[in-house]
């Protein structure tokens, strides 16, 4: 059973963290790897809707590509975010794990445990 979907790396220990915590758990995630399969504009428009609206928390500051959009030097809005998040997915943070209409950054992994409480305790 499919609880929920994971944006994941594989070389990210964090990741594979996470999806050892779910799988120990039962949980079988839709596993989207965002480096080989981007996201779309829709979801990433979905996640930003997720996250309140704040479409910073999304992006890794400590990635190339966020210091030649010079998001460091100004506020980007959402939609701007979105575009970049899309043109350069290794943008993303991770792993992003969404259930419903609830989505959290799994750092540390263990968090992503709020997100399943009342079925999995």
């Amino acid at each position: 059973m499919v609880d929920c979907t994971v944006y994941y790396n594989p070389a990210c220990s964090k990741c594979r963290a996470l999806l050892a915590l779910l799988d120990a758990r039962g949980i079988a995630p839709r596993l989207v790897d965002y480096l080989q399969t981007p996201p779309t504009v829709e979801e990433l428009r979905r996640l930003v809707d997720l996250f309140g609206g704040d479409a910073a928390q999304l992006l890794r500051s400590d990635m190339p590509a966020y210091t030649v959009l010079e998001f460091g030097r100004s506020e980007p809005g959402a939609d701007e975010i979105v575009a970049a998040l899309h043109r350069f997915p290794a943008l993303l943070q991770r792993p992003v794990i969404v259930r419903g209409n609830q989505a959290l950054i799994a750092r540390p992994p263990e968090s992503a445990l709020d997100l399943f409480r009342d079925s999995h305790g």
